[in-house]
Parts: C-alpha cells; structure tokens; sequence
C-alpha cells in the first residue's frame, strides 16, 4: 500500500460522526478536535491486545464486511477497492482482506491484497502487511512493497484511529528497507466538493510520506462515504456491505 495512491479502504459509518450535508452544515464528531503538539514524533509502536482485534467490523471511521466496494478514477486510471470474503491470519491475528486493482490506460497496473485489524474497544484500526503483484502488459513482473508483520522484523502499523487530531503522525507501515508509509492528521472537519458526488463536510485530510522515497501522498475521508480522494483518484462509486 504504497503512497502512489494505493492505500485504504476507510469507511465511515457511526452515528454522531460529521456526515454529508448539502446545506453545508455538519453534525457534530464524537472524537476531540485538539491538536497534537507540532512536531510530535511519529508513532511506530502500538501498545493493543491482540486479543481485542477482529477481521470483521466497523467504528467511526472503517467499515470491514465482505462485498464492500468502492470505485476511483483519475484522468487516466482506475482503482478499485473491496473488502473480501476471506480473512487471513497475519501475525496471531485474523484480519479482513482488502483488494486493490488499479489500472493505468486501461491496463491492470497493479493488484494487492492488504490485511486490516479493527479494535473492538476503540475502533483504531491496524495495518498487518499486503501482498503485491505488479503487472506489465498483463504480466506480474513484481512484487515490491509487499511485507507481513512479524516476519524481517515487520510489525503492525495504525492504517488509521478511530477519534483522530490535528497534528497526530503515526506509521501505517513498519517494515524496514520495504515499507514505511506514515501519516499526518492535517485537519479533522474540512470542506471539500467532489465532481460528482456533491460537497461534503466534517472531512478528514491525512499527508502521507516514507523516509524510502520523496513525495507526499494527500487523501480525505468524508463521513459515512470513506476514501474520497487520493491524490487525482477521487470516488465515483460505492456499494455492498454495511454502513
């Protein structure tokens, strides 16, 4: 789950979260709007019982049910994004599997499979590792990026927390030398209209950056919608699944 514009599949649905609203107004957010300190260290450890993390499940911010599918375009690519039937067992810990397709030109760029944790007592959700098949002219010619917690001395990141703050940077990937995307909280109630979809309010806006390479990756999240834009991918479709 690179940052070229691979990452999540978040979905927001509780209630009491800031949802949709045409007339501009959004409802109140449960979670505290504080920042954190600037400059905060990034968080690369987790203190959880992996006893309170399910495959299955949803909070402020994540819905994780079999059928849930999203769909984004850009000018030129398409991904597509859907919570799978299976779970997989990564680290002593029963994950749900999330898909990624994504094509450029009309041809399948590339394929992971990312494996999600929720807690059931806060909603934070944690990130166990992805397998990655890169395509060239319908051939897989690689599989960088892919890494698994508890394996080369990897371990589960935050894909994201369930009550997030301005300010907050925590790693979504711990896999030395192989992945090491990590995340900046840059607002928690944003404003932003979307093509085709209409203006959404309460938004989250996340940076993401890796020491292994230049650039920053720039997502939103709209309440009870998930994944709007990720960079020049923005969201055309959802369907299936809860929330």
């Amino acid at each position: 789950m690179a940052i070229r514009a691979t990452m999540v599949f978040v979905m927001l649905a509780m209630a009491g979260c800031a949802s949709k609203d045409k007339t501009g107004q959004a409802k109140k957010g449960a979670g505290s709007t504080q920042p954190v300190a600037a400059g905060a260290a990034w968080q690369d450890k987790f203190e959880v019982d992996k006893a309170d993390l399910a495959a299955r499940g949803m909070s402020k911010y994540i819905i994780l049910q079999p059928g849930r599918r999203a769909e984004y375009q850009s000018k030129d690519g398409k991904l597509i994004i859907t919570v799978l039937p299976e779970t997989k067992t990564v680290d002593g810990v029963e994950t749900a599997v999330v898909e990624e397709r994504e094509s450029e030109g009309g041809k399948l760029k590339e394929v992971s499979r990312n494996f999600f944790a929720i807690n059931r007592k806060t909603g934070d959700v944690y990130y166990f590792g992805e397998e990655v098949d890169i395509y060239k002219d319908g051939k897989v010619v690689d599989h960088e990026g892919a890494w698994m917690s508890g394996e080369n001395g990897a371990h589960f990141g935050m894909l994201i927390p369930a009550q997030p703050k301005a300010g907050q940077r925590f790693h979504a990937e711990v896999a030395p030398k192989v992945a090491m995307d990590r995340c900046e909280v840059k607002d928690t109630n944003a404003k932003v209209a979307t093509p085709l979809l209409g203006t959404f309010n309460g938004c989250l806006k996340i940076d993401e950056t890796t020491p292994l390479e230049k650039g920053t990756s720039h997502k939103v999240y709209a309440p009870n919608v998930g994944l709007i834009e990720d960079d020049e991918m923005m969201l055309v479709r959802v369907e299936g699944g809860a929330g």
